[in-house]
């Protein structure tokens, strides 16, 4: 069964296949009600996709990003959802760790060199196109010259955190995303919790920091850390939120758009949030 709402798709504005305007137009196709467009440090895929979106009376279109960041011993993504994506200090932040994202590609395909594994810089830069350069880019580099047979062998093999081929880079704190992401407007919910180190922790640290949701219904998690982290998210007071991930680089082994169940509650809490944010008037 297909969800009427999915809170976390990916775009060709980051690492995402489709660009916004087929990201829409699929959603809509599914009969979706609400999506985000959570693009990695990018925010260049939203207005493209609220246009797109004026032709589907149906859908609406959340306007959102992925902000990385970093806590010891885990990477950890904090999702920004109503965004005000002109804001200067947003942007300017994102350019920076767009830039650092692409630099440590290149320190990837240095470090896969190596261990005897051949890219070139090139093909990963025709790969990503206009997007944000990232890991998926290089792991499609990989399958074309055969060192895998899947996206996901690329990160448990080589690029994965902890990886052979992996390599750190900028990235500011999960406390200072959520500040970042608020002072845009936006809501800060914590993106698939269970790849964070001590995810508790985390949870109770960025509340006191503004944080408002817990990704709860996600790629691949079972009914039982689903139920885990919906107790997380009510003891904390946090919006429980969910989506796809979708990226459309390996149908064989992603989740596709609405693939993942979310409550249109989920859709509905967020919203509503928004709105009596909006109408406070600024201190």
């Amino acid at each position: 069964m297909t969800s009427r709402i999915d809170l976390h798709i990916h775009t060709s504005a980051s690492d995402g296949k489709f660009s916004p305007e087929d990201i829409v137009h699929r959603s809509a196709e599914l009969g979706l009600t609400v999506i985000a467009l959570c693009d990695h440090d990018s925010v260049d895929g939203i207005v493209p996709a609220l246009e797109a979106a004026r032709g589907f009376s149906q859908i609406r279109v959340i306007p959102s990003v992925e902000v990385s960041t970093y806590a010891p011993g885990s990477e950890v993504h904090l999702l920004g959802y109503f965004i005000d994506y002109t804001d200067p200090e947003l942007k300017a932040t994102l350019v920076s760790l767009r830039s650092s994202r692409r630099e440590r590609a290149k320190r990837i395909i240095a470090k896969l060199e190596g261990l005897d594994v051949h890219i070139d810089w090139g093909r990963v830069q025709e790969i990503a196109g206009s997007g944000s350069i990232g890991r998926p880019h290089i792991a499609q580099a990989l399958l074309e010259k055969g060192y895998i047979t899947s996206f996901k062998e690329a990160f448990t093999k080589y690029i994965g955190f902890k990886g052979p081929a992996y390599i750190e880079r900028q990235k500011i704190t999960p406390a200072e995303a959520v500040a970042l992401i608020t002072r845009a407007g936006g809501l800060p919910v914590l993106a698939h919790p269970l790849t964070v180190n001590n995810p508790e922790m985390l949870i109770a640290k960025l509340k006191t920091a503004g944080l408002v949701g817990l990704e709860v219904n996600y790629n691949g998690y079972t009914e039982n850390e689903r139920g885990s982290l919906a107790q997380l998210a009510k003891k904390y007071d946090l919006i429980a939120t969910g989506g796809s991930d979708y990226h459309g680089l390996d149908d064989s082994a992603e989740t596709m758009i609405g693939g993942i169940y979310v409550p249109q509650e989920s859709a509905e809490q967020l919203i509503a949030l928004a709105q009596s944010r909006a109408l406070k008037p600024a201190s």
